[in-house]
């Protein structure tokens, strides 16, 4: 089974490099590999991506060797864990709120004896079935990282249940959505958001679990790992679009205000 970089990673106490897909892109698995990321987090909660178009950009992520993390509003078990077998490196899921929930999502994607994931083997993630599933179950559980997000005042409250639920890699911070449900602007030194940031960063150290966000700005990536964050999420397809397209149209007018 392919070996994880994140986890590899973590397992080191090093930070995670990661950077998100929201739009099918060909190209990006392997230019993000070449770049010196670890992963990629592809966003399938709030954006729409076929079945089949799913494992071609997880397979080319398995031929320029990165990570492939799935962001996903399913909770149905074998909806979770077929994503997994397709050969997804990790999943990350939106608005866990409570203990049971995280449990729960533990079951679906951890085989025995963390979770109760159903075996098959004869996917991308196992070669094929190539080589059997003798060392598949145990190698999936350590490969594989099950990501919840904390984005509600629910979840901060159950944050201790939450880290220290067996099977639970890493917490993550969405921080629309927890500023949203916490009545504040979406801003990282708004006092609330500060809170919740110290809170998520406590209860990961506590359990030996890792965590992170997305960081915008150098200035935010250096705050999270000084906090000891190591899921660190920084560029997407869609800002490079917005920050390429800004760019090329300032060159043109200048070039052609010249001539």
């Amino acid at each position: 089974m392919r070996q994880s970089l994140v986890r590899s990673r973590l397992t080191r106490q090093q930070p995670a490099r990661i950077v998100c897909m929201y739009y099918p892109t060909a190209m990006l698995p392997a230019h993000a590999a070449r770049c010196g990321f670890d992963a990629v987090w592809l966003d399938t909660e709030h954006n729409t991506w076929d079945r089949r178009e799913l494992q071609r950009i997880i397979a080319l992520h398995h031929l320029a060797n990165i990570d492939c993390i799935i962001r996903t509003g399913s909770r149905h078990p074998t909806e979770l864990y077929h994503l997994l077998e397709d050969g997804a490196t990790g999943l990350m899921i939106p608005l866990v709120k409570t203990p049971e929930e995280a449990r729960a999502l533990v079951d679906a994607v951890k085989f025995p004896p963390l979770g109760q994931r159903g075996l098959d083997g004869a996917s991308l993630d196992n070669n094929f079935y190539l080589d059997g599933t003798e060392s598949y179950p145990e190698s999936a559980n350590t490969e594989t990282l099950l990501i919840v997000q904390i984005e509600s005042p629910e979840a901060l409250g159950n944050l201790d249940a939450i880290a220290s639920t067996p099977g639970v890699d890493g917490l993550f911070i969405g921080p629309g959505d927890l500023a949203l449900r916490l009545g504040c602007p979406i801003d990282w030194n708004d006092p609330a958001m500060i809170a919740a940031e110290d809170a998520v960063a406590a209860a990961a150290a506590k359990h030996g679990i890792a965590w992170g966000r997305p960081a915008g700005t150098p200035e935010q990536i250096t705050r999270v790992a000084a906090k000891g964050g190591r899921l660190i999420a920084h560029g997407s397809d869609f800002g490079s679009v917005i920050t390429g397209l800004q760019q090329c149209a300032a060159h043109l007018s200048t070039a052609l205000s010249a001539s």
